[in-house]
């Protein structure tokens, strides 16, 4: 049998999830807009009347990240745009990076796309 072979994150490309409407700001910076849906946000809404969306403020890294996802560009790729735009403040560059796509993708903000394949990976 074959030990599984580990995936690195950094040759994933990052795929935006086209249900989240995001737009840039005149200072550069993004906001993503988090409709809520289904029946107990429905629910939440007449009852409590909580907001029908939510809108995600990007800070300037966040952004420039999220600007740069365009689902040719692999982790890696994007790590290099950020290092150097942000240079010794982007640092620790990788872990940070690597967190903050995985926190995009349990929010089903990205999906990942597998570079060698071109597998989708929801």
């Amino acid at each position: 049998m074959m030990a599984k072979q580990k995936k690195n994150v950094l040759e994933f490309v990052p795929v935006r999830n086209p249900k989240f409407h995001w737009e840039e700001k005149e200072s550069g910076l993004v906001t993503v807009t988090v409709v809520h849906t289904g029946f107990y946000n429905r629910l939440a809404q007449k009852l409590f009347h909580t907001p029908p969306y939510s809108d995600i403020d990007l800070d300037t890294f966040g952004s420039f990240v999220w600007k740069q996802i365009d689902g040719g560009r692999t982790v890696y790729d994007i790590a290099m745009l950020v290092k150097a735009e942000f240079g010794q403040k982007a640092e620790p560059l990788y872990p940070r990076l690597v967190t903050y796509f995985r926190t995009l993708r349990n929010n089903r903000f990205v999906q990942w796309r597998f570079q060698k394949s071109g597998r989708q990976a929801g």
